[in-house]
């Protein structure tokens, strides 16, 4: 029984650190989104390693991506903003680059569809450093 539980802990803790990996390269690289990425290495922390899940909720910039998500189910207007642009600049290039016309209508269908979704996200905004907000 408690090696079970050791390699469930093991499992969710090379998971959620592949997943805070991959969220942070998704800050560099356009392909790659970070608030999914982040928000899986969390639940899995969450589950696996107080010490870690606690780091990265306090962490100054995935912590309120978390924090956002966990109580609103919504995020920042900058990470609305953000996300599209990046989203929409990767898939024109995407569509810019690929040299079949099926591949070129998918990848346009797959941005509409995914920047539909995410547009329709909820948006929480602190408003200054009110004690509420934190």
């Amino acid at each position: 029984m408690e090696l079970a539980i050791s390699i469930r802990k093991l499992g969710l803790n090379i998971v959620g650190g592949l997943s805070l990996c991959l969220g942070f390269l998704g800050i560099f690289l356009p392909v790659l989104p970070t608030t999914p990425f982040v928000l899986l290495a969390s639940a899995c922390f969450m589950r696996s390693s107080p010490k870690f899940h606690n780091w990265l909720i306090q962490h100054k910039t995935f912590g309120p991506i978390i924090d956002n998500w966990s109580q609103h189910r919504a995020v920042s207007i900058k990470v609305k903003q953000r996300g599209i642009l990046v989203m929409v600049a990767s898939f024109c290039f995407s569509i810019w680059i690929v040299p079949q016309v099926w591949l070129k209508i998918s990848l346009v269908l797959m941005m509409v569809v995914l920047v539909t979704w995410f547009s329709r996200l909820p948006v929480v905004e602190c408003l200054a450093d009110r004690e509420e907000n934190h």
